[in-house]
């Protein structure tokens, strides 16, 4: 059997490497856009910090470690258009000579690609003129070859996403000013206002100046450097630096399946079912470029690395004969922004009520052990509920490095996963001991709360 599979980041890679843990004997080619297959692109920011180095302890395994499994990659090689009929690929190389490589079954991992709608002006500016992108490590080489090359001091981020967030960190300290317009009321528009205000001030204090509510319309280049002109609260507002990062998002990268007769659905991605199947015969999709089966809100759009890896794992055992589904993902996220940690799982009100539900939230600031032992951190938890159910929906976190937010959302992820009431989190079984917790952790300090404010009122006496 050829399985042949089209991607080398985290879907793709995912795929490959399962295809030769399930059958050592089947013949697994991978096709990669440029030379970097299996790179950690969620790990950009922290080279541009000077946190990690080299640029290749960014991959995850080396070139010789993906052959070494029995895959055979095509680096440099891109997918031009899929024979559905004649199980075929047609592909193109790096001299530009197109040739076609015969599948059985074929797994699509082409991602998504980044987002500039709305702003004119990109079509006449490059990398050269200090217009950057974050995308890919090709992205990762023009950046970092522009600061080495022209020692910029100032910065304009647009976005202020989880990429945005980490990139103004990491330019800040390489010693550059940096400016970051978010068109949204807050940074981090993933969570609720007044924990991303959190945020804010947390970039306030490192010197990066914020401005939120300002959506960018054209960007040129002057005599002065890069004019970014924009709407801010509905002024016109020009900001001027010598390097322009633009993070605003993704889009699903879809044109070969589209082409090929698949289908869009949410979010413009290709739909796929659980199983990872597209539709057409032979040929399976996962990772940034699909629609995500979401635990609460059904099919949707939602790009995660972590939510790739385990789509490209399913598609790859269903590939060979396999029977298995992709258990879904409930949209568990993490930034760390300078030494504060932002953390979200689940739905956040407005979400839950558009999706049905009858949500309601509440917001507790608890300690992250118990405050007589030395150094104790407050950890702000929003959590959101299903009133006539008690179900619990979502939970949002902001708490300072250290105070081990990230593992905290992860219990607030399992309990979504398990479909567990407000009520049951604080039944678990957690552990405690004063350096680490309380007797009550932090997460079930928040449950209880929840539970006092919206439904102990409503239980039968």
């Amino acid at each position: 059997m050829h399985v042949v599979i089209i991607g080398g980041s985290d879907a793709g890679i995912s795929a490959a490497l399962r295809a030769r843990e399930l059958d050592p004997s089947a013949d697994v080619t991978v096709v990669v856009a440029d030379s970097y297959p299996n790179f950690s692109i969620c790990g950009i920011p922290y080279y541009f910090s000077r946190e990690v180095h080299p640029w290749q302890s960014l991959a995850h395994r080396t070139h010789a470690d993906l052959e070494a499994t029995g895959m055979r990659l095509r680096l440099n090689t891109f997918a031009t258009d899929i024979d559905v009929a004649a199980q075929q690929l047609v592909v193109r190389d790096e001299d530009g000579l197109h040739s076609h490589i015969a599948y059985d079954e074929l797994i699509v991992g082409t991602g998504a690609l980044p987002s500039s709608v709305g702003i004119t002006g990109l079509e006449t500016l490059t990398s050269r003129d200090g217009v950057h992108v974050l995308h890919s490590m090709g992205d990762t080489f023009a950046l970092e070859r522009y600061l080495d090359e022209h020692d910029p001091q100032t910065a304009i981020i647009v976005g202020a996403g989880y990429v945005g967030l980490e990139m103004a960190e990491a330019l800040t300290v390489r010693g550059l000013h940096v400016t970051q317009l978010q068109r949204g009321a807050e940074v981090l528009s993933t969570l609720d206002p007044e924990l991303g205000a959190l945020v804010h001030a947390e970039l306030t204090e490192r010197g990066v100046e914020v401005l939120t509510r300002t959506t960018v319309a054209s960007i040129e280049k002057t005599a002065t450097g890069l004019a970014v002109h924009a709407l801010h609260d509905g002024t016109p507002l020009t900001r001027v630096a010598e390097i322009v990062l633009l993070v605003v998002g993704v889009q699903p990268n879809t044109d070969l399946l589209v082409r090929a007769g698949a289908t869009l659905g949410a979010g413009r991605a290709i739909r796929v079912d659980e199983s990872m199947r597209t539709g057409l015969p032979h040929v399976f999709a996962a990772g940034d470029g699909v629609t995500t089966h979401h635990r609460l809100l059904g099919s949707t759009y939602l790009p995660l690395g972590t939510t790739a890896h385990k789509q490209g794992r399913v598609a790859r055992e269903n590939a060979v004969g396999g029977r298995t589904h992709f258990a879904g993902s409930v949209g568990t996220q993490v930034v760390k922004v300078f030494d504060l940690v932002a953390a979200r799982t689940g739905l956040s009100e407005h979400e839950a009520r558009a999706t049905g539900y009858s949500p309601a939230s509440t917001s507790t600031v608890a300690d992250d052990h118990k405050r007589y032992y030395p150094g104790a951190q407050p950890i702000n938890i929003r959590i959101t509920g299903d009133t006539g159910t008690g179900l619990l929906l979502g939970a949002q976190l902001v708490g300072r490095l250290g105070t081990e937010t990230a593992k905290r959302v992860d219990t607030y992820a399992t309990a979504l996963f398990a479909g567990l009431t407000v009520d049951q989190i604080s039944e678990l079984d957690l552990s405690y001991t004063p350096p680490l917790g309380a007797p009550w952790d932090a997460v079930q300090i928040a449950t209880q709360t929840w539970t006092r404010t919206h439904h102990e009122s409503s239980r039968p006496t």
